[in-house]
């Protein structure tokens, strides 16, 4: 019972995004360690997370009894009834907004809140169901994690924290669609309106390479701004080319299924060093911009 309770957290998703909260927090602090602001961001968003994925598993029963990869969890199989989990989302979303209430500032209670309200309220009650752009509204719930950190850090939402919130919304556009090709039998089966279902791979091949392009401008935007280090401009170069040259590919491929699974993990190794080269880097970055210090 305990580890189902756990599997409609999402425990992977909750790693992922705390990652990313690491990375906006260090960022911000430039060095400077709160340990009560510090572990509150983190406790306290991922406590939000939790209950955001616990919601969206009552939300989307139906459909998860129709795809093969979700057909097995605990709501579907009726090892935990929909009260139960609705009683232990609410429990969980209180607790992570007080705990982010009492430890950090209440700006970061406010995007948490609103990363929430996207996530459960317009993508998984609305958009998903209804729309393509459903994986556009979700990129923005996604995008709030390293913007939490960020803002718990530094108490205002400033150009760094809108850089670091565009950066995650493209990183995930380009993530999703290969997803959804990799699991194209799934997305079907539940009838859900993804871009490579509605509009075929071909479109979302096109889309995916457009998002990977902007994705590395936006990475990079944010060493010339001066708010990250030379290290971190070097790996999200890097990264950002290999992730490009790894999606121009599928203009080649026989095997769909396997490139689009390439182009996820890289997604995954691309957004996760960034996140560290933004703990690590910061307090190493030039004191002026980059862009100032060529001249």
């Amino acid at each position: 019972m305990i580890r189902d309770y756990i599997t409609i957290t999402k425990p992977g998703i909750i790693g992922g995004n705390v990652i990313s909260v690491l990375g906006g927090y260090f960022l911000a602090a430039q060095g400077q360690f709160e340990a009560l602001v510090f572990l509150s961001a983190l406790i306290g968003l991922a406590l939000v997370i939790a209950s955001g994925c616990a919601f969206n598993n009552v939300i989307d029963k139906d459909i998860d009894a129709l795809m093969e990869r979700t057909r097995n969890r605990p709501l579907v199989q009726g090892r935990v009834s929909e009260a139960a989990t609705l009683r232990f989302a609410s429990l969980l979303g209180i607790a992570g907004l007080t705990v982010l209430a009492l430890g950090t500032n209440w700006l970061t209670v406010g995007l948490a809140a609103f990363g929430f309200v996207i996530y459960v309220g317009a993508y998984s009650l609305y958009m998903k169901r209804r729309s393509e752009f459903g994986t556009l509204v979700g990129s923005l719930s996604g995008a709030v994690p390293p913007v939490v950190g960020y803002c718990a850090a530094s108490g205002t939402f400033d150009a760094g924290a809108l850089t670091l919130l565009v950066i995650f919304c493209l990183w995930q556009m380009p993530h999703s669609y290969a997803i959804a090709i990799f699991r194209m039998e799934d997305y079907r089966a539940a009838n859900i309106p993804v871009l490579p279902v509605v509009r075929g791979i071909g479109t979302a091949k096109h889309h995916i390479l457009g998002y990977i392009l902007a994705f590395i401008g936006a990475a990079l935007s944010l060493s010339l701004a001066g708010y990250a280090g030379p290290g971190y401009f070097v790996v999200a170069l890097v990264l950002g080319v290999y992730w490009l040259y790894i999606a121009a590919k599928g203009y080649r491929t026989d095997d769909n299924v396997r490139w689009a699974r390439q182009v996820f993990g890289i997604s995954i190794l691309t957004i996760t060093a960034l996140s560290v080269m933004m703990s690590l880097d910061a307090t190493l970055m030039p004191s002026t911009p980059m862009w100032t210090s060529m001249y």
